[in-house]
């Protein structure tokens, strides 16, 4: 059975980065044609979408968040992250990351992603 878990700090200052890490377990992410996406949502918002790695290692970023977003991966490690910098308290949300099938480049529902985690918040403030 896939399960991705994310960690990371729950509190961030602002200006400073956010650093997470989506460890997964029950498939290896280099293998088999999957992407493994970041995704957010800001109280009372709906999810947002910020980025992808693929199976191969090749990136794709939301336009909105390109210029202060990069994912990587740790494959000895089994796992991707995400870094977010100069962070503000518009990027407070519960922070996701999931897999799927198919190149998705953003979230009109849930079921296009096959697994998720269960979500870690992450709020910016001083």
């Amino acid at each position: 059975q896939v399960q991705l878990q994310e960690s990371g700090p729950g509190l961030v200052k602002p200006s400073q980065t956010l650093s997470l890490t989506c460890t997964v377990s029950g498939a290896s992410i280099p293998t088999g044609y999957y992407y493994w996406s970041w995704i957010r949502q800001p109280p009372g918002k709906g999810l947002e979408w910020m980025g992808v790695i693929s199976y191969s290692g090749s990136t794709y970023y939301s336009p909105s968040l390109k210029s202060r977003t990069s994912i990587a991966r740790d494959t000895s490690k089994n796992q991707f992250t995400l870094q977010l910098v100069s962070v503000t308290p518009e990027d407070t949300a519960v922070y996701y990351c999931a897999r799927a099938a198919t190149l998705r480049v953003r979230v009109r529902n849930r079921s296009e992603f096959e697994y998720w985690g269960q979500g870690t918040q992450v709020t910016v403030s001083s």
